[in-house]
């Protein structure tokens, strides 16, 4: 186990260190700079400010630079938002987005997990082909259609909910629905298969054979086995989900982590492009190495090799 938790963390850091070059040379690709806009500076005005954060110096010398820094955790200041350091601007928005999306995971897990579940004890029954529409409907449906039904039928013709910002528990119901919508259905769906297939197993019939009740066979057995495949799935969805769902994030005016991702492309933000891309990067390959390990946990007869 060590041993590879060593060689992932390892593999880890070059992939993070992979994501910030390509990210570092394709954003240095696209013509143009952070400060041009409608209203070009003068020359001597866009060359101080070049001066100030060292864009005038070489690519490779803005490389080396920035990734020294980066190392220690200094993603430098937001070349757009002036008096803030990036590493501000993602703790600020990252705590937001958290919220919102730690709460939207929990709400998919508990209710996907037991649908799956119900779905292939029922399989062919009514109830199975209720929630494979209802499944089905919420992979297919974007999340920004959900957003707008929600805010048309809860806020505007019915007047129960507010619309945009976090201020209150009742902000938090619109846009947490309409990101756990989509991870709820699709485990709903991944649980059902998983369980279907392990329901066939030999091992099933075994315990049904001694006697067993089906709380103990759903439980003991089946549920542990068949929900590795879910587990697989939570490392990126967390990751996704935590850093915000840009989409959701504007239409509901929360100022998480994924507004400021796209204000910073709009206004070509260099820095905390930079950010944004290595801790999401940073986040899901953490994820993804916490679900192998996890893996090993559930299942000790999986060899980490």
């Amino acid at each position: 186990m060590g041993k590879y938790v060593i060689k992932r963390v390892l593999l880890a850091a070059v992939t993070l260190w992979l994501v910030a070059t390509i990210t570092f040379a394709l954003m240095n690709l696209v013509p143009g700079g952070p400060f041009l806009s409608e209203k070009t500076p003068s020359e001597a005005t866009l060359k101080a400010l070049n001066e100030k954060y060292g864009l005038d110096q070489p690519l490779i010398v803005q490389y080396k630079n920035y990734m020294q820094k980066a190392i220690q955790g200094d993603f430098g200041p937001s070349l757009k938002q002036r008096g803030r350091m990036v590493k501000q601007i993602i703790t600020t928005g990252f705590k937001v987005s958290a919220r919102v999306g730690g709460l939207s995971i929990l709400i998919a897990a508990l209710i996907g997990v037991p649908l799956g579940s119900v779905a292939a004890l029922n399989r062919g029954k009514w109830i199975d082909n209720v929630i494979i529409v209802f499944t089905t409907s919420g992979i297919a449906v974007p999340s920004f259609v959900v957003s707008t039904v929600l805010m048309l039928v809860f806020s505007i013709m019915l007047g129960w909910l507010p619309t945009y910002g976090l201020s209150s528990p009742l902000h938090y119901i619109m846009p947490v629905a309409a990101l756990a919508l989509y991870p709820t259905s699709y485990i709903a769906r991944l649980m059902r298969s998983s369980m279907l297939e392990v329901l066939g197993q030999d091992y099933m019939r075994t315990a049904k054979a001694k006697g067993l009740s089906q709380f103990a066979i759903l439980f003991k057995h089946a549920l542990r086995n068949a929900i590795l495949p879910i587990i697989t799935y939570l490392g990126p969805l967390i990751a996704y989900t935590l850093t915000g769902s840009f989409v959701v994030e504007k239409i509901f005016t929360i100022p998480g982590l994924g507004s400021d991702f796209i204000s910073s492309i709009i206004n070509r933000d260099y820095t905390l492009i930079m950010g944004t891309t290595i801790f999401l990067a940073f986040l899901l390959i953490t994820m993804n190495l916490v679900v192998d390990i996890a893996y090993k946990i559930v299942d000790p007869r999986i060899k980490l090799k």
